[in-house]
C-alpha cells in the first residue's frame, strides 16, 4: 500500500487538477462551513466532505453561497474560489494528501475484507494488482469519487460473501458500513446496494439453518438490517436532513422537479418522484440520481471516438470490456484469466466458489448496466469491475503461492514482473494503454473518452506558453480539453477569445494562422466540431496528449467551441447578458453550424427576447442537424409547434441537451 502511494505520488507530481476536482473541492469546504449540500449535488457528500474538511481546517477563502440559475452558474462560482480567490497550488496539494489517506485507508479495508473472507494469499495478490495497476494510481490522488466508490464497493460485495454465510452481526454491520459508505460516495453505488440485496435474500431463503436463530425470518430481518444500516450512514452524511438546506425550501442550480422532467424515460421518471414522494433518501441525492440516469444511463450529446470510429455519446456495447483489456498491463490480464480458470475448473473450495461467484455475478451485472449508458467517462467509471477483477487476480497469486507446481510459480510470478515492467515506469498513467494498441502514445487515435485525458496537462500548456509564445507576444488557440478559464487565467495564459474586441477579426475567420495547444483526444472525425483535417499535422511539440500545432490550418471547428461556452456563460449568469449570448452564439455557428444543441440555445434565447421568428429559425436548423435520435427530433418538432401557435410567454425553453 505504501509503495503504491509513493509510486502514484511520483508518477502524478506533474499533474493539474481534473475537470471536477474544483468542484468538489469548494463544494465539500461549503458543505463543512455551511451545512449546505446545493452545491454539486450530482455527487453524494462523503469525498467531498473529506476533503472539504481539511482544505476547510487549514484556510480556503469561501466566496458567500447564493443562489445559482444552473449547472454552469454554479461551476463557475467554485472554480474561481479554487483558482483566483485562493493559492490552486496549495490547495492541490492538500486535497492530494487528503486523498491518498482516504484511498490507503479504503485499500486496507478492502485488504482486510478479501482476507477475511479469502485469505491472506488472495488480498495480499488483489493488492499488488491494484498497486500495479496504473489507473488505480492515476486515481489515488485526485479529488474525484470513481476511485472511493469502487473500493467500497469491492469491500462491501467481499464482506457480503461472508456476512450471508456465516451471518455473523461482526460481518453484517461492517457490510452494511461499508455499503452505506458506498453509497454516500457515487451514484453508481444503487447497483450494488440492490444486488447485496438481493443476494442476501437469495442466500436466506435457498440455505436456511434448522436452528431457530437462523431461520429463514431472522436471516432476512439480517438482510434488511444491512439495508437499513446503509441507508442510515447515508442519511447521516447529509446531516439526517431531507433538504439540502437548512432554510427547508428548494436552492438547487435546476429545480428538481424539472431535473427529473429531463429524463426521458417515464420508468425512471416514476422512480425518481417516488423516491421524492417517500423521502427515502435526502432530496440532493435524489437530484443527483437524476443527474446520473440523465447522463449516465440515458447518454449525453457528446461526441466520442471509440475504436476509431466517432459516436455521439455511447459507444458499442462491447466499449467497456474492451477498454478494461486495454488499460490494464497485459500481465494482470494474464493473472486474471488465471484466476477465472481455477474458479471454472472448480480448484477451490466450495465456500471460495460460492464467494468468488458472487464476486463475478457483480462484475458481469455492474458491466451490463455500463452497456446501456454514456461511454464518455471511459476507463474510470468501470473501475468496480476492475477492483473485482483484482480478487481473481489476488486469487491466481495465492494457488501460486500454495502450490507444487513450479510451472504455475513461475507463471505467475511472470506475469507480475511483465504488468510492473509495463506499468511502473509509466508516468503520468492516466494516459496509459497497453502494447495491444501500442501503448500510451497511441491511445488518442482510437479513443476520445475521459479515460484518456481530462484537463492534468494544464501546467505544462502554461509552461510552454510562457516560455515559448509569451515573449514574442503571440497569442495561440487553446483547445485544451475542459481547461476552465478561470484555470487560465490563473496559470496566466491568454488564449485567443479572451479578449472579444481585441480578437474579433481573427475569430471570425475560418482560417488561422499561427499556434494551437490541443487536445489530442480531439483529433478526428466527429459529429460536430470536427477537426479532422488536423489529424495528420505534425505537431511541432508534444506533451502528452497536449499537441502544439503551428502554422495555417482551417480551425472554425476548434474556435466554435469557445464562442458557444462563453454564450452559455452569459445566458446562466447570475444577471444574464441575451444579447451579448447572441452575439456568440451567432459567431460560433458562423465558425460550424453543424452542433444541433448550438442551434437549440440560440432559439431558447430568441424565445427570451421575444423574437418568434428567430425562434422558429434556430429550432428548425437545430432539428435538421439531429442525427439518429428520434425523442430529440419529436421534442424540437413539438417546440416549432408550439412556438409557431402559442404566445411566447407561455412556451418554456427547450432544454440544450449538451448541458447535461
Amino acid at each position: 500500500m505504501a509503495g503504491a502511494i509513493v509510486r502514484s505520488a511520483i508518477a502524478t507530481r506533474l499533474d493539474g487538477f481534473t475537470i471536477d476536482e474544483a468542484y468538489h473541492i469548494a463544494a465539500g469546504v461549503s458543505y463543512v462551513r455551511y451545512a449546505d449540500f446545493r452545491i454539486n449535488p450530482e455527487h453524494p457528500p462523503l469525498v467531498k466532505l473529506w476533503v472539504g474538511s481539511l482544505i476547510s481546517t487549514t484556510g480556503f477563502q469561501l466566496s458567500s453561497i447564493r443562489q445559482f440559475t444552473d449547472k454552469r452558474d454554479e461551476r463557475n462560482f467554485t472554480e474561481e474560489d479554487v483558482y483566483l480567490n485562493n493559492d490552486f497550488n496549495s490547495v492541490q496539494r492538500r486535497a492530494r494528501i487528503a486523498m491518498w489517506t482516504l484511498n490507503g485507508l479504503l485499500l486496507a479495508a478492502l485488504a482486510f475484507a478479501v482476507r477475511r473472507t479469502f485469505g491472506p494469499g488472495v488480498a495480499l495478490g488483489t493488492l499488488l494488482f491494484l498497486a500495479i495497476d496504473p489507473t488505480v494510481g492515476a486515481h489515488l490522488p485526485v479529488v474525484m469519487t470513481d476511485l472511493p466508490v469502487s473500493l467500497l464497493s469491492g469491500t462491501a460485495i467481499v464482506l457480503a460473501v461472508s456476512a450471508f454465510q456465516n451471518w455473523a452481526w461482526r460481518d453484517l454491520i461492517a457490510c452494511s458500513i461499508a455499503l452505506g459508505l458506498a453509497l454516500a460516495t457515487k451514484h453508481s453505488a444503487p447497483i450494488f446496494f440492490i444486488f447485496v440485496v438481493l443476494i442476501g435474500a437469495i442466500l436466506a431463503l435457498v440455505r436456511p439453518d434448522s436452528r431457530s436463530q437462523n431461520s429463514r425470518f431472522s436471516r432476512l430481518a439480517k438482510v434488511s438490517a444491512v439495508a437499513v444500516g446503509a441507508l442510515m450512514i447515508l442519511w447521516g452524511l447529509y446531516l439526517f436532513r431531507f433538504a439540502e438546506s437548512s432554510t427547508g425550501r428548494e436552492v438547487f442550480n435546476r429545480p428538481l422537479a424539472d431535473k427529473i422532467a429531463d429524463v426521458r424515460s417515464p420508468v425512471y421518471r416514476f422512480v425518481l418522484n417516488a423516491m421524492t414522494s417517500s423521502h427515502v433518501v435526502p432530496r440532493a441525492y435524489i437530484w443527483g440520481f437524476a443527474d446520473t440516469i440523465r447522463a449516465g444511463l440515458e447518454g449525453r450529446v457528446e461526441p466520442i471516438r471509440a475504436f476509431g470510429r466517432a459516436y455521439i455519446g455511447t459507444a458499442p456495447r462491447y466499449f467497456f470490456p474492451a477498454m478494461i483489456a486495454l488499460k490494464l498491463p497485459i500481465g494482470l490480464s494474464v493473472l486474471v484469466v488465471v484466476g477465472l480458470f481455477m474458479f471454472f475448473a472448480r480448484r477451490l473450495p466450495s465456500e471460495q466458489t460460492i464467494g468468488f461467484a458472487i464476486v463475478l455475478a457483480a462484475s458481469v451485472l455492474f458491466l451490463l448496466v455500463l452497456a446501456l449508458g454514456s461511454t464518455y467517462g471511459g476507463i474510470r467509471h468501470a473501475l468496480p469491475v476492475v477492483v473485482f477483477l483484482a480478487t481473481f487476480g489476488g486469487l491466481a497469486v495465492q494457488m501460486a503461492l500454495s502450490s507444487d507446481s513450479k510451472l504455475l510459480k513461475g507463471f505467475v510470478a511472470a506475469a507480475l514482473v511483465a504488468a510492473a515492467a509495463s506499468a511502473l515506469p509509466a508516468m503520468r498513467p492516466w494516459e496509459y494503454f497497453n502494447e495491444i494498441i501500442g501503448g500510451t502514445k497511441n491511445g488518442y487515435l482510437y479513443f476520445s473518452d475521459e479515460g484518456v485525458d481530462l484537463g492534468q496537462r494544464a501546467k505544462e500548456l502554461a509552461d510552454y506558453y510562457h516560455r515559448v509564445l509569451e515573449p514574442s507576444g503571440e497569442i495561440p488557440i487553446v483547445f485544451y480539453g475542459p481547461i476552465a478559464e478561470s484555470e487560465e487565467r490563473a496559470l496566466g495564459v491568454d488564449w485567443l477569445g479572451r479578449d472579444e474586441k481585441r480578437d474579433e477579426t481573427r475569430l471570425g475567420s475560418q482560417i488561422f494562422s499561427g499556434t494551437v495547444l490541443m487536445d489530442a483526444r480531439f483529433l478526428g472525425k466527429f459529429p460536430f466540431w470536427d477537426s479532422s483535417s488536423l489529424l495528420d499535422t505534425v505537431p511541432s511539440a508534444r506533451f502528452g496528449n497536449l499537441v502544439v500545432l503551428r502554422g495555417k490550418c482551417a480551425c472554425g471547428a476548434i474556435l466554435a467551441p469557445g464562442p458557444y461556452e462563453d454564450a452559455v456563460s452569459k445566458i446562466y449568469a447570475e444577471k444574464p447578458d441575451l444579447e451579448g449570448a447572441e452575439q456568440l452564439l451567432r459567431e460560433s455557428l458562423a465558425l460550424d453550424p453543424s452542433p444541433f444543441f448550438v442551434h437549440i440555445e440560440l432559439g431558447n434565447v430568441c424565445l427570451k427576447r421575444g423574437s418568434r421568428d428567430c425562434a422558429l429559425h434556430a429550432y428548425s436548423d437545430a432539428l435538421q442537424r439531429v442525427r439518429d435520435d428520434a425523442e430529440l427530433q419529436r421534442s424540437i418538432d413539438e417546440q416549432i409547434k408550439r412556438v409557431s401557435s402559442e404566445p411566447l410567454g407561455q412556451v418554456p425553453e427547450l432544454r440544450d441537451p449538451f448541458l447535461e
